[in-house]
């Protein structure tokens, strides 16, 4: 059996494995959520039949529209390599998206591999585009929730309210250090990556050696903004793209009309919603990576004095809303772009590996399967 062929079944079993994991841990949910808590599915199911579903559609076009923001944001980023047209690439985010939501985190890099694929780029490039565009995404985001919960009118009213000015301050701080840190790498790539192998290596080589490619990969990244024009037009799409997503969490949590907590959602409480939200989706294992998401926006809504019933029916919306709805659109457009999604997530899991070894090869058309 060669190499390949090996990596193949490893990767299979493994996947296997997840999707098992996962339909074991969402019996044992049901069966905790029914039998220790008492949950009352009717009740739950009621609250979806009473929701305001056009709502739930604008949360849905604010989505959709943040996906076309991602492109632009990218071609941005390619524009002092490759002129490319949003719309080249927009295939690219959708299908990626969708394997995420699909295959959850084992499948995050497939939008930099699919790039590479259609513009024919090292994957050495797009993973650093990769890797700019979730430090642009933190910082804005970080940005947004600070100044949400800082600015907050209720701010006194929500529990905790001393932690939760905490965390806004802690927040505004990180992103400022997230600035100085670009900045710096931007400026001084080399060097800041040979201080942090030498640090780091004082505890671990191998530590030492990661931080030190990521460090210079993220600084490649950043070679990619040749104007403070560019840098400046990047964040503001940053801005209006995570804006526009905090506002479907609103619509989202505004069609359930039913319950008085949920229609008068703030901006401030919504914040700590997605929050919790995002920190259940850091770790997703296929399909499981759902029900951990749909939990963690329970217990967010449970903290604001949110039922359970309707908690975890405006979780559940929340993880279609904002996560799952691209998969129609992304199944359909993988079809015309001859594109599997299976055989990208096995190939894209590699990736990383490639380039940290540094191998930085050209993605031909011909090396991702056709899709079946």
């Amino acid at each position: 059996m060669n190499e390949t062929t090996e990596k193949s079944t490893a990767t299979k079993s493994k996947h296997w494995i997840l999707w098992l994991l996962g339909a074991v841990a969402l019996v044992a949910l049901v069966v905790f959520v029914s039998k220790k808590k008492q949950f009352d599915w009717v009740a739950c199911g009621g609250e979806l039949m009473r929701a305001d579903w056009r709502r739930f559609a604008c949360g849905v076009g604010l989505i959709y529209a943040a996906y076309v923001l991602r492109a632009v944001r990218w071609s941005i980023f390619l524009k002092p390599v490759k002129r490319v047209s949003p719309l080249t690439i927009l295939g690219s985010q959708v299908i990626g998206f969708t394997g995420v939501a699909l295959f959850g985190r084992l499948a995050d890099l497939v939008r930099p591999y699919l790039v590479a694929r259609r513009l024919k780029m090292t994957l050495g490039s797009q993973i650093a585009v990769y890797t700019v565009e979730r430090m642009f995404d933190a910082g804005a985001l970080a940005l947004i929730f600070s100044l949400a919960l800082a600015l907050a009118p209720d701010l006194k009213t929500l529990p905790h309210q001393e932690v939760m000015s905490k965390i806004a301050e802690s927040s505004l701080v990180a992103t400022i250090a997230m600035a100085a840190f670009a900045i710096t790498a931007r400026l001084a790539g080399g060097v800041l990556a040979g201080f942090a192998r030498g640090t780091l290596g004082v505890l671990s080589t191998d530590v030492g050696e990661w931080a030190a490619e990521r460090i210079r990969i993220f600084s490649g990244g950043l070679n990619t903004l040749a104007s403070l024009r560019d840098f400046l037009f990047a964040a503001a799409i940053s801005m209006t793209m995570w804006a526009m997503i905090v506002v479907a969490y609103l619509e989202t949590l505004w069609a359930f009309v039913g319950s008085t907590q949920l229609s008068s959602m703030t901006l401030a409480r919504c914040m700590i919603v997605m929050a919790f939200g995002m920190v259940g989706s850091i770790f997703q294992a296929p399909v499981v990576g759902w029900f951990t998401t749909i939990a963690a926006s329970g217990t967010g809504l449970g903290l604001l004095g949110v039922p359970p019933e309707q908690a975890a029916a405006a979780g559940a919306m929340l993880l279609v809303v904002t996560f799952l709805s691209i998969i129609p659109v992304g199944l359909i457009w993988s079809r015309f772009e001859h594109v599997s999604l299976k055989s990208v997530a096995v190939e894209s899991e590699h990736v990383e590996e490639a380039i940290l070894l540094g191998h930085t090869p050209i993605v031909e058309e011909s090396t991702v399967p056709p899709s079946a």
